[in-house]
C-alpha cells in the first residue's frame, strides 16, 4: 500500500453520520417497536425512608389493557448486584423518595401510565434525613473516592505553614446538587429469545450494560446483546446502567413479550443519577508575592443510604499548583437520598469552582493579577506524585488568552465600570482534567470492493465519535475516510470502554490504530492479494496500556469571562465567554469546537442557573422539569468563543490526543464568579448566582 492521501486527522470533516440524523434515518432507542411490543411505566415511592406494606395489584390488573403489576412480593428474583440500586424490586425497603417501587404493563403506553397513576401502595413511614451539612454527625471518610483515588493527601506541616504565611485567604464555597438532563431521556426495549437478551438502550457503553445486565439474571455475557447505535446526550448519566434498564427486562422476562420503558423527564431528577451538592471549605497560604505556602482543600458530599459514591472533589488541587505544605480531604455522609453518579468532569468541576474562587480572591488580597498569580504558582512537576506532565501548557493557555481577550488593560478595582444600567467586570480561571485511557478491542477488515470495515463497541453520545473513528482509522489505513466504515454502539462488536472520563476517543482510537496497523502488515504479507471473504485483523490495547510509562497526564485550559450585572435587579448577563486549551492533537476541528463551547455553556449554566433544591419535609428535588430547573440556552451565550494551542505530547496515545468532553466545563463557573465580583465588588461563594444574592 502506498501513501496517496493527506491525512485525515486534523481535518473538519462533517460528521459522517449527519445524514441519517436529518433525515430521520438514525433510530433511537424507543423507537425500536418489535413486534407485539408493550409498554412499561415505573410506580415511585412517596416516601422518602421506609417499607412498603401492600400494592393493591388485583385492583390495577383490572384497569383497560393491563397485562402485568410487579413489585417486591411477585417479581423474578435477582441475582444479588454489587450495585444496590440495580435490585429494583427485590426488597420493600424505601431508600429515597422516587425509588422504583413497582411497574405497570400494558398494552399501550396510555393504559400503562394510567394504572400506574392509580396504583394504590401502603407504606411504613420512617423519619428521613436529607440534608448534607459539614457538621453533619455522620459525616466520615470514604476510602477511596471516584474513580480510585486515596479520599486523604497530605504533604507536609499545612496548619504551620498556613500559621506563618504573611497572606491567607480561608473561604467555604458551595455547589447545589445537580442533574444532567440529558436531550434523550433514558429509555429501554428488551426483547428475551428463549435464554437470550436484546436490549436497545441508551447508554454511554453497550459493553459496560451488557456484562451488568448478564451478572444480574445469572446468564453468560454472550447472552445478553445491547444495541445503541445513536444516543442523545449522557454527560455521565448513562456511563453505567440505571434501574430501568433492568426493570424492562424484568418485565420482559415476567410477561414474555418485548417491553418499552421510557424515562420521563421528571422521573429523571430521581432514578438516574446527579452531581451532588458539595460544600468546600478552601485555604491558601502566601507570601506577599503571591508565592503559595500551603494549600488545603476539605470537601463534604452526600451518598445514599443504598451506595457509596465519593465525588474526586479536591483531587484537581492536588496538582494544579506548587506549594510545599498541602492537604486535600473528603468527607461523605449516607442520607436518604438518590445515589449521586457522574455528571459532566466530575470533581474537577466543582472543585475547580472553589479552588479557582480562591486563586481570585488571594490575587486580590496579595494585590496581583490574578493571571501573574496563576502562572508565579506554576509547578515543574507534579505536586502529589513528583512524576513529570507529559505536557502542560496551562502557561500558554493563560497568555494566548489574554492576547485574544484584551485582558492587558484590566482595571482590577471592582464596581467601577458601567455600561447604562450594567455593571461589567470580567473574570479567569484555570481548567484541568485528566488524561485517561482505559484497555480497547477492535477488528479492522478489507473489503473486496477496496473498502474498509471498522468494528468497536465504542459508543457515539452526540460528541462525533463515529467521525473521529472514522479519521484515525483512514490514517492509520493509509486511506480515505470515504474508503472507511466505521461500525459502533453493539455489544456484539469488540468490547470497548465507555464513553466517560473524557477518554473515548484515546482509548478506542488506539486499539483502532492498533486494528488497522495489523491489517496493513496483513495485507503487506499477501502482497496484495486479497481472498473473496476480505482479510481481517483485531486488536486489543489492555498490554500496551499496563505498559506504558508514568507520567502524569492531564489536558488544561484557561477561561476568560465578561458579563454584566443589572444595577436594579442583580440579573447576570454573560457578555463574553473565550477559553484556550492544551489538549494535545485535536483530531477534528469542528467537532472539538462543539466540544468546547458545549462545555463551556454547561459551565455558565452552573454559574448562574442550575439548582436543585432539596425539599427537606418531603426528601425529594422539589424543581424536576425544565420549567423549574433552568439551563443556559443558545440566547443566554451571545458571543462564546474556543482556542487551543498546538501541543505535541509524544507520551499519551497513537493520535498524541487527549480527552476534551469535559474540560469545557472545568473553571467556567469560577470565571463567571470573579467576573461578577470583578463588576459589582460582591464575592458570590454559593451557586447559582441568583439575582436575590447580588442586590441587598
Amino acid at each position: 500500500m502506498t501513501t496517496t492521501v493527506p491525512s485525515s486527522v486534523g481535518s473538519a470533516l462533517d460528521r459522517v453520520e449527519s445524514p441519517d440524523k436529518v433525515t430521520g434515518h438514525a433510530r433511537y432507542a424507543f423507537e425500536h417497536s418489535p413486534r407485539d411490543v408493550a409498554y412499561a411505566v415505573p410506580v415511585q415511592a412517596t416516601i422518602a425512608r421506609g417499607e412498603v406494606r401492600t400494592v393493591d395489584v388485583d385492583a390495577v390488573l383490572k384497569c383497560p389493557g393491563v397485562i402485568a403489576a410487579i413489585w417486591y412480593a411477585n417479581a423474578p428474583k435477582l441475582a444479588p448486584a454489587d450495585n444496590p440500586e440495580l435490585s429494583v424490586l427485590q426488597s420493600p425497603r424505601v431508600s429515597y423518595r422516587g425509588q422504583y417501587v413497582a411497574l405497570v404493563v400494558a398494552e399501550t403506553l396510555q393504559d400503562a401510565r394510567e394504572a400506574a397513576r392509580t396504583m394504590k401502595v401502603e407504606y411504613a413511614t420512617e423519619q428521613h434525613d436529607v440534608e448534607l451539612r459539614a457538621d453533619h454527625p455522620g459525616m466520615y471518610r470514604p476510602n477511596r473516592v471516584n474513580p480510585n483515588f486515596p479520599a486523604d493527601v497530605e504533604q507536609g506541616d499545612p496548619d504551620a505553614a498556613l500559621a506563618g504565611a504573611p497572606v491567607v485567604v480561608d473561604a467555604t464555597y458551595t455547589t447545589p446538587a445537580e442533574h444532567q438532563n440529558p436531550m434523550e431521556p433514558h429509555a429501554t426495549v428488551a426483547e428475551w429469545d428463549g435464554d437470550g437478551l436484546t436490549l436497545h438502550d441508551s447508554n454511554q457503553g453497550s459493553s459496560v450494560v451488557r456484562d451488568t445486565v448478564a451478572s444480574l439474571f445469572g446468564m453468560p455475557p454472550a447472552n445478553v446483546r445491547v444495541i445503541s447505535p445513536h444516543v442523545g446526550g449522557g454527560f455521565g448519566s448513562k456511563g453505567t446502567p440505571h434501574p430501568h434498564v433492568i426493570l424492562a427486562a424484568l418485565a420482559a422476562k415476567q410477561t414474555g413479550r418485548p417491553v418499552k420503558l421510557a424515562v420521563t423527564r421528571q422521573q429523571m431528577f430521581a432514578v438516574t443519577g446527579y452531581r451532588t451538592p458539595t460544600i468546600q471549605r478552601v485555604r491558601l497560604g502566601a507570601d506577599a508575592d503571591g508565592r503559595l505556602r500551603a494549600i488545603v482543600h476539605e470537601a463534604f458530599e452526600q451518598s445514599s443510604t443504598l451506595r457509596e459514591f465519593a465525588e474526586q472533589t479536591t483531587t484537581p488541587t492536588r496538582m494544579m499548583y506548587a506549594a510545599p505544605d498541602r492537604r486535600t480531604t473528603h468527607r461523605l455522609v449516607r442520607l436518604d437520598v438518590p445515589t449521586p453518579s457522574w455528571m459532566r468532569a466530575p470533581g474537577e468541576t466543582p472543585g475547580m469552582f472553589a479552588l479557582e474562587s480562591a486563586m481570585d480572591e488571594l490575587a486580590i488580597a496579595c494585590e496581583l493579577d490574578p493571571v501573574e498569580l496563576r502562572i508565579r504558582n506554576e509547578p515543574d512537576a507534579d505536586p502529589e506524585s513528583g512524576l513529570p506532565f507529559s505536557s502542560r501548557n496551562l502557561v500558554a493557555c493563560l497568555r494566548d488568552g489574554v492576547r485574544r481577550f484584551g485582558w492587558t488593560d484590566r482595571d482590577p478595582t471592582p464596581g467601577v465600570r458601567r455600561r447604562g444600567r450594567w455593571l461589567v467586570g470580567t473574570g479567569v480561571a484555570s481548567s484541568t482534567y485528566p488524561a485517561y485511557r482505559s484497555p480497547s478491542q477492535a477488528s479492522a477488515r478489507a473489503e473486496q470492493d477496496g473498502r474498509f470495515t471498522v468494528r468497536i463497541a465504542a459508543s457515539d453520545i452526540g460528541t462525533g465519535a463515529r467521525t473521529v473513528l472514522t479519521q484515525i482509522a483512514a490514517d492509520a489505513l493509509r486511506t480515505s475516510a470515504d474508503r472507511v466504515q466505521v461500525e459502533i454502539g453493539d455489544s456484539s462488536l469488540p468490547t470497548a470502554s465507555l464513553a466517560g472520563g473524557s477518554m473515548g476517543t484515546a482509548s478506542w482510537g488506539t486499539a483502532v490504530v492498533r486494528a488497522c496497523e495489523a491489517l496493513v502488515d496483513e495485507l503487506d504479507r499477501r502482497g496484495g492479494d486479497l481472498p473473496a471473504g476480505g482479510v481481517e485483523a483485531s486488536a486489543d490495547t489492555t498490554e500496551e496500556i499496563k505498559g506504558r510509562q508514568r507520567f502524569a497526564r492531564h489536558a488544561f485550559g484557561a477561561q476568560f469571562a465578561e458579563v454584566g450585572v443589572d444595577t436594579d435587579t442583580g440579573e447576570t448577563r454573560m457578555l463574553r465567554l473565550l477559553g484556550v486549551f492544551a489538549a494535545g492533537r485535536i483530531v477534528n476541528p469542528k467537532t472539538a469546537r462543539s466540544q468546547f463551547i458545549g462545555g463551556m455553556t454547561m459551565g455558565l449554566s452552573m454559574a448562574l442557573l442550575e439548582e436543585s433544591v432539596m425539599d427537606r419535609e418531603f426528601g425529594d428535588y422539589l424543581n424536576h422539569d425544565f420549567a423549574q430547573y433552568h439551563i443556559a440556552t443558545c440566547a443566554d451565550v451571545p458571543d462564546i468563543e474556543a482556542f487551543w494551542v498546538e501541543e505535541e505530547d509524544p507520551h499519551l496515545n497513537p493520535m498524541g490526543s487527549k480527552g476534551i468532553g469535559e474540560i469545557g466545563i472545568v473553571g467556567t463557573a469560577a470565571a463567571v464568579a470573579n467576573a461578577v465580583h470583578h463588576a459589582t465588588g460582591v464575592r458570590i461563594r454559593d451557586l447559582p448566582i441568583r439575582l436575590d444574592k447580588l442586590v441587598r
